[in-house]
């Protein structure tokens, strides 16, 4: 969800050439990542729990997939130039590698956590709907 709002939010594509904007979004999942630690961390402070290094490299890792799912609708957006896309596709691209990886994940993680299929099923049709939501801000701030 994350990196389909950056696309989003990055307004019409004139704004941003697209390495600035491969750019933003990976940065924004790392400015993301950064506040999700620090808030597990000082949750496990205001909880008495010691911090050690041990316990901030746990954190650090369980928290990453939040910057780290910013990486392919980045790449996409980066090598959309490859598959002769402009700008304004290049983006529709890594809007819909996001919203693609937004689905999957959360299907993968719904069955990875012992969900059965059917509410695997619910919780990526939920993420599609909100994917779709994002599609159609998209579609109403640039047209």
């Amino acid at each position: 969800m994350l990196a389909a709002s950056v696309v989003v939010g990055a307004g019409v594509p004139e704004s941003f050439p697209r390495l600035q904007l491969a750019l933003l979004l990976l940065l924004t999942g790392v400015v993301f990542w950064l506040g999700h630690v620090h808030a597990q961390l000082f949750g496990a402070r205001l909880a008495q729990r010691h911090l050690d290094r041990g316990t901030v490299l746990h954190v650090c890792r369980d928290e990453w997939p939040i910057a780290e799912a910013a990486l392919p609708p980045a790449l996409a957006l980066a090598v959309s130039p490859l598959f002769g896309l402009d700008l304004s596709s290049g983006l529709w691209l890594a809007l819909a590698v996001a919203v693609a990886g937004q689905v999957g994940w959360s299907a993968a993680a719904a069955r990875r956590a012992g969900a059965s299929w059917g509410l695997v099923a619910g919780t990526a049709a939920v993420n599609l709907v909100i994917g779709l939501l994002i599609l159609a801000f998209k579609v109403v701030l640039t047209h």
